[in-house]
């Protein structure tokens, strides 16, 4: 898991508060992840939400990247016969 957290965020006090607060949220919702990289951004509006807040629109990002990953992935072969039913 990664963080890109620009200077436009604010000082090095702030930017690094908030990706202590955004590492926080992501271990509560860590086995909610299927495995691979993670880039987390976040913009100067971040600062001003409410760990609540944030927290919350993290999970809803994180629920858009993993539903748009299972929609992506290739079905097994032969799956497609089974979801049919027999001929």
């Amino acid at each position: 898991m990664a963080f890109a957290i620009g200077k436009r965020v604010g000082s090095a006090v702030v930017r690094n508060r908030l990706r202590r607060q955004l590492r926080t949220c992501l271990r509560s919702a860590a086995n909610r992840l299927p495995p691979g990289a993670y880039l987390v951004g976040a913009g100067p509006d971040a600062v001003h939400l409410s760990y609540e807040d944030l927290r919350m629109t993290l999970l809803r990002a994180l629920d858009a990247v993993t539903t748009l990953a299972e929609r992506s992935r290739p079905s097994a072969p032969g799956s497609e016969l089974s979801e049919r039913g027999p001929a």
